[in-house]
């Protein structure tokens, strides 16, 4: 017959729910009797169940990652260091993909999670103001919604942006065009602004006729780089609002047999592991993604276990990386 924790307990000699406490390191039980039931647990050969732990705790120990879009890379590569870190803390993670509001909030606590790290949040989304109303934790990571405060970890783009428009000026670039993501994310709008200011910070200002907008993803980069590629006076440089963007625009390029760099310079954001491919080498803004991705984990288990007063936003500066993508301008 398996081994229980009531087994335990008589060995020990404690109770059953001193047996729980003592396994999950709980501060109310002495290290005295903490060594007694791990010892005893030890002997008898004794592995607490999850189901048992989440009876005994409260808890499920699963932390879910809402995401929208599993096609762009950049969820792909945040997902297995988001893992490790929580694997480490004792916690699960669970995937869930949705395309819509409705009922996602309902959905996330009917699935038997501690907390949740909202990885795809628009500034508008009413997700996050039904967990904080149904009591569920949430971390924001990458992006945050406008009226619903919560622990965070984000970019800060503007350091980025200001080396790489001081070197795209540096080399000769004066029409310069942009690829910008959705008006309705923090992302989105982050980086807008760090790449106008940027711009402005050297007496430019971004010309409209050069600027599109759309989803971050390739279709969106592919689509809005030809549209500016067939303008009579096309730019010389285009910003793209991130890698995945950026590759839509490469692919658009060369469709259209411009080159790049010599006909046009593009940058992205992000510097996912293809930037750096010799076959991409995409000039981009960088910042530890890794890194951001696990402090969100991190920020999600206090949350639970400790829930701290005040919420903590972590922000991960960012620094230009040039690579062939960019280079001065060639008259077309």
């Amino acid at each position: 017959m398996a081994v229980t924790s009531r087994d335990v307990a008589r060995l020990a000699g404690v109770s059953q729910p001193t047996v729980s406490r003592a396994l999950r390191d709980d501060p109310r039980v002495s290290d005295e009797t903490k060594k007694r039931v791990r010892e005893a647990a030890e002997l008898l050969g004794y592995v607490p169940s999850e189901a048992g732990r989440a009876l005994s705790s409260g808890r499920t120990r699963r932390i879910g990652l809402l995401v929208t879009d599993l096609g762009n890379q950049f969820y792909s590569h945040i997902i297995a260091p988001l893992h490790r870190e929580l694997e480490a803390r004792g916690y699960q993670l669970v995937l869930h993909t949705e395309t819509t509001d409705e009922s996602v909030a309902e959905r996330l606590i009917a699935n038997g999670l501690d907390g949740v790290i909202l990885a795809t949040t628009t500034v508008d989304s009413v997700v996050p103001l039904r967990l904080r109303d149904r009591g569920l934790p949430f971390v924001y990571f990458n992006r945050t919604a406008a009226y619903v405060d919560a622990d965070a970890t984000v970019v800060a783009p503007s350091a980025g942006f200001q080396a790489a428009v001081d070197r795209a000026l540096e080399v000769g670039h004066e029409r310069i065009g942009a690829v910008l993501g959705p008006e309705n994310t923090s992302t989105g709008q982050s980086r807008e602004l760090a790449l106008r200011s940027a711009l402005g910070a050297r007496g430019i200002t971004l010309d409209p006729a050069y600027v599109r907008r759309g989803p971050f993803d390739t279709q969106t980069g592919d689509a809005a780089t030809a549209e500016l590629l067939g303008l009579a006076d096309a730019p010389s440089l285009i910003f793209c609002g991130n890698d995945v963007v950026a590759y839509g625009a490469l692919n658009a390029a060369r469709r259209a047999g411009v080159e790049v760099p010599d006909d046009v310079s593009i940058i992205g954001f992000d510097d996912l592991p293809p930037a750096s491919w010799p076959i991409i080498q995409l000039s981009t803004i960088a910042y530890d993604y890794v890194r951001m991705a696990r402090e969100a984990g991190r920020l999600m288990v206090e949350r639970i276990e400790r829930r701290p007063e005040a919420y903590a936003h972590v922000e991960f500066e960012t620094t230009f990386v040039e690579r062939r993508t960019l280079s001065a301008p060639h008259t077309r």
